[in-house]
């Protein structure tokens, strides 16, 4: 695939990012890695290969298993089966996991069958292969789980017996919010979207921004194969996990908020304005007043109005910025009600 200059320009500076020391930049990398997708597979894969740090090829599979890149997968295997690092191995583990149910996958639960077999093998990375293998249907995998029921090791035993996949009950009502995040990022979401939503208004620290730009992506796609009632508590679920990657000052998902801002029948949401307010640059300015001339009630000019004059203080711009000139060239009365100072209608 031939990639641009530019684009090997930006993805040689994720890379670097990738490999350095700062936590939120290699989160952020990973996230974007992400989305450039496919072009980005060869140079990831020239990390999990090399001597570079743990934690940097980690990141590597991380974003590897984001894109799903079938090249990706032998060399996860490899790493999967001789890796004397127990975190990379896992995490190859779980790149592998995101192809079991296709093509090739009897190959791949032949080979996560092994080493979850293998008491050689630290924990992590028979715990990791045992996961993956849990997503087959219950037949499937219940030979090995009674063959590890009676492990020697405390936490396969465990695994092993412990019921899949429900979201487990914490306090009143509540869920495991790791497990339901997970889920939805590997396309599992819950049947109803508040139950997502309550788990996004908890999400850790921790959580991936890579998790949290594929729950955006699982949930877009989610909307559009819903009834219309149900399609807005979806994109209420897409807004909060929009707020989400807003607090934690990521940009990586502010593609999808001008999309919405540019779909003049898509609804607004708060978390998603609150979101924008949080991360919105100059390239949202023109589908804000777009979408404010439109025909709108006067709740949604008021937020569109205030987004945009917040955006315009904090980032200083002028009425001599070209984005400014091209709105005031096709919704120039829209303009000048947005602009700071005036009274919008």
């Amino acid at each position: 695939m031939a990639i641009k200059a530019s684009a090997a320009r930006e993805i040689d500076a994720l890379v670097a990012d990738l490999t350095g020391p700062d936590t939120i930049a290699r989160e952020a990398a990973v996230a974007r890695l992400t989305v450039i997708g496919p072009r980005a597979v060869e140079r990831l894969l020239g990390i999990v290969r090399t001597s570079e740090g743990s934690q940097a090829r980690v990141s590597a599979f991380r974003a590897l298993e984001g894109i799903r890149d079938p090249r990706s997968l032998e060399p996860a295997l490899a790493v999967a089966a001789s890796d004397k690092d127990a975190g990379v191995a896992a995490a190859a583990i779980g790149l592998a996991r995101a192809f079991i149910q296709q093509d090739k996958g009897a190959s791949i639960v032949e080979r996560l069958t092994t080493l979850a077999l293998d008491r050689v093998r630290p924990d992590a990375v028979r715990l990791a292969a045992v996961a993956a293998l849990k997503d087959l249907p219950p037949s499937t995998v219940a030979p090995l789980l009674s063959a590890l029921a009676d492990d020697p090791s405390k936490a396969i035993r465990s695994e092993a017996t412990r019921s899949p996949a429900a979201p487990r009950p914490h306090g009143r009502g509540r869920v495991d919010v790791d497990a339901v995040l997970a889920r939805a990022a590997d396309g599992s979401l819950p049947d109803s979207p508040d139950q997502l939503r309550e788990a996004l208004a908890s999400a850790p620290r921790a959580t991936a921004l890579a998790a949290l730009l594929r729950i955006v992506e699982r949930v877009r796609e989610r909307e559009s194969a819903e009834s219309a009632k149900q399609r807005e508590r979806w994109a209420a679920a897409r807004a909060a996990a929009h707020l989400v990657l807003a607090k934690r000052r990521s940009r990586i998902g502010l593609y999808d908020l001008r999309e919405w801002l540019e779909s003049p029948r898509a609804a607004l949401h708060l978390d998603a304005l609150a979101a924008l307010a949080l991360i919105g640059d100059d390239s949202c300015l023109e589908p804000i007043a777009t979408r404010y001339a439109a025909p709108q009630d006067e709740w949604s000019k008021t937020r569109l109005a205030d987004l945009f004059r917040s955006i315009v203080a904090r980032d200083h711009v002028s009425r001599r910025r070209p984005v400014i000139k091209r709105i005031e060239r096709k919704q120039k009365q829209a303009l000048e009600e947005l602009w700071p100072g005036s009274r919008s209608r």
